[in-house]
């Protein structure tokens, strides 16, 4: 096995300190590093040495743990080839193929790649853990069962090797966001190694030096250097293929939709504590964005600020019934956030609409509630009785000439830094899933990245934003001064 000089600093950064009684410092190492660098064969090469190596445990369960059965044979070819490479090793190994297993029968230690479902995994006592491409992980049962095994046996260790991921909302994300603390000197965890070969978010991506920054493998011939220049070059154009240049080779972890409204590092500068208290008594507009039964349903209320910018507030909620496997789905922490109080969950297993139309209710009793903007698609019923009870709710369809307005002036709060949301985490996660469809006038709609996505809180935002501007200025959006002729069909 060829050991590269950055290859061997970072063995000597995991191996080498220790403490007076000899043991490990390093415990838990989070390896940040582009594609194209051989991740995955220092990663065996690691696995190996707890398997057959100085590091070994008699008995011991090494453990290289994947997205999918694709990747975990990545890993485990990558393993077996450096020992069938090796005629020292002879008949000592044993490489069962058709398992993902090396074993060393004289020692007891063995090295599985796995993918299968966590609830197999249960009884597991590792000494070494490979979280492989951990970024690509759909749900953390797999992370959480194998996790839970190392305090199990003294000693043990786990190394996150990854490429960049998406969103905020996963368990690579936790780990990349605490391995920057630590890095940082925000958090001082000895035990914990981060190891982070990233480029700054408002870097030059086509910046050469800048790759051979974040690549230690450039200089070695690996990644392939004219490959990468290609690669720059189509993506010069290409906004989708730029995005995914950041994240896979210059290691951005980036925000979850790959055409965003706008960037997430600008639209948290609204992040500051919100006081709902604070707003009794300032006229408020209401978006209301009721989802199909199954699905989430977001209430969002809007202030002006009196500085040209808005408040808002939303709620959400979601039926209680099967809201793992909805988490599962959607790839996001529901139970976490109903726990949290960032989601209400009704009974069942479908929203209850009668709880939503309360709750609007007691808005209206709180705050001085000028406006109740539906989307008429779901919520005829809602928006009929609660206008036959004398209050203020009105129909705001999703076409261009609704829609297409509150976005505009959704937009320029959000890039002024003029929109203040308190950080909710929920809402935070719709406005990542927007992908932004534009006509040839410029006008824009959102519409979900993926299938799965969720933007009904962004959807809401906007509906209460676009009535609060035309409410508060008695201007309607359509004629404002900036707009360039929007609705001439």
């Amino acid at each position: 096995f060829q050991l590269d000089d950055w290859q061997e600093r970072i063995v000597r950064r995991i191996y080498g300190p220790r403490h007076d009684d000899g043991t490990r410092v390093v415990k838990t190492v989070f390896l940040l590093l582009p594609r194209g660098n051989r991740k995955t064969s220092l990663a065996a090469a690691l696995a190996l040495l707890h398997t057959i190596g100085p590091e070994k445990l008699p008995g011991g369960e090494v453990i290289s743990a994947a997205s999918d059965q694709k990747q975990a044979r990545i890993g485990f070819d990558e393993a077996a080839n450096i020992i069938r490479c090796d005629k020292r090793f002879g008949t000592r190994l044993k490489i069962v193929d058709h398992r993902n297993r090396i074993s060393y029968p004289a020692e007891g230690t063995f090295y599985e790649a796995i993918s299968s479902d966590a609830g197999t995994q249960h009884g597991r006592t590792p000494v070494f853990i490979l979280a492989d491409e951990l970024h690509a992980w759909k749900k953390r049962d797999l992370w959480d069962v194998l996790r839970s095994g190392l305090p199990k046996t003294k000693g043990a260790l786990v190394v996150i090797a990854t490429t960049a991921g998406r969103g905020q909302d996963n368990v690579a994300h936790e780990l990349y966001d605490y391995a920057r603390k630590v890095a940082r000197g925000d958090i001082e965890d000895p035990a914990f190694l981060p190891i982070l070969f990233e480029a700054p978010r408002d870097c030059d991506w086509r910046d050469e030096a800048i790759w051979r920054h974040v690549n230690p493998g450039l200089a070695h011939g690996y990644p392939d250097i004219d490959g990468l220049r290609q690669l720059a070059r189509e993506a010069e154009n290409r906004p989708g293929d730029r995005e995914s240049f950041r994240q896979l080779h210059l290691n951005i972890w980036l925000d979850h939709s790959t055409s965003p409204f706008v960037e997430m590092a600008i639209y948290d500068r609204g992040s500051a504590a919100v006081d709902p208290d604070a707003l009794r008594g300032r006229p408020c507009w209401i978006g209301v964005d009721l989802s199909s039964t199954i699905d989430l349903t977001a209430v969002v209320a809007a202030w002006r600020d009196g500085d040209g910018g808005y408040v808002v507030v939303p709620w959400f909620f979601c039926p209680a019934d099967a809201l793992r496997a909805r988490a599962d789905r959607d790839g996001v922490p529901y139970p976490r956030w109903r726990d949290e109080g960032f989601i209400t969950t009704t009974p069942g297993d479908a929203v209850d609409y009668d709880y939503v139309e309360q709750h609007i209710r007691d808005l209206c009793e709180t705050y001085d509630v000028q406006e109740i903007a539906f989307d008429p698609h779901l919520a005829r019923r809602s928006l009929m009785r609660l206008r036959d009870e004398g209050l203020p709710a009105i129909e705001h369809r999703q076409g261009w000439v609704s829609m297409a307005p509150a976005i505009k002036e959704l937009e320029r709060a959000i890039i002024s830094g003029k929109l203040q949301h308190g950080g909710h985490p929920v809402l935070r996660w719709c406005f990542s899933n927007i992908a932004l469809h534009t006509d040839q006038a410029g006008n824009s709609l959102f519409h979900k990245g993926k299938s799965t996505d969720r933007i009904d809180g962004a959807q809401a935002a906007a509906m209460a934003v676009g009535r609060a501007f035309v409410g508060e200025s008695n201007v309607s959006a359509y004629n404002a001064p900036e707009s360039p002729g929007l609705f001439i069909f």
